[in-house]
Formats: structure tokens, sequence, C-alpha cells
């Protein structure tokens, strides 16, 4: 009898941990959409947590200091794709430069940020 109890709790335990591991993997596994992905999709995309990759739009950069509110514009080829952020302009923040952005698309089609993760220059790769 007693075996059986610690058997049915050791089962138990393992079962919410292993729960617990999904549910956090799940939630940390976001996929990639490119600009052209988000501009195509952005009618299904409506209030979806999500995140971008692009570059960031020469001469597109608003950033006001009062507000901490940054504005700008992604691309990927030709689409591009509006974001606004309110917080710092992270480090490297430059036209031209690879950023993620994680947030949600507002109804008008522009990325309300959560986060901006700029990409490093890989100016280690030979070329």
């Amino acid at each position: 009898m007693r075996k059986r109890r610690y058997l049915v709790g050791g089962i138990i335990i393992i079962l919410a941990i292993t729960y617990l591991a999904y549910t956090g993997f799940r939630a940390s596994a976001a996929y990639y959409l490119t600009v052209g992905e988000t501009v195509a999709q952005a009618s299904s995309l409506n209030g979806e947590n999500l995140r971008v990759n692009g570059k960031i739009a020469a001469g597109s950069v608003v950033n006001d200091i009062s507000t901490l509110t940054l504005k700008f514009d992604m691309t990927e080829g030709e689409k591009r794709l509006p974001v606004v952020y309110k917080g710092p302009m992270p480090d490297n923040f430059r036209a031209d430069t690879d950023v993620v952005v994680e947030g949600h698309l507002d109804s008008s089609g522009v990325i309300l940020a959560d986060k901006i993760l700029t990409k490093c220059p890989s100016k280690y790769v030979p070329q």
C-alpha cells in the first residue's frame, strides 16, 4: 500500500514537471515572420503576438525623447511595416540595421512593439 502511494505521487510529480516544461517551451518558441509575410497576412494577424524580422528603413526613425516613443518603418525589399515602441532606443539602433520586433499588430497595420532586438553586425565573417 505504501509503495503504491509513492508510485502515484511520483507519477503526478513527473506529469506536472512535463506539463510545465511543455507549456514553457511552447510559450517561448515563437516563429519569426518577415515583413512581407506580416503585410500579406495583416488581417489574420490583427491583435496576435508576433515577432517580425526586418531592416530599419533609412529616414524613417523618429525618436521622441520626452515621451520615450520610437517610431520607424521596417523593410524587406519594397514592403514596409510601421512600428511604434514605447521605451528607450536600443543600442546599435540605426538605419539599415537588422532588427527583430516583438509585439502585436493593431487594426491599422502598425506593430505596437513590446521589445526591439538589434542584431549585431557580422564584422567577423570573412567577405
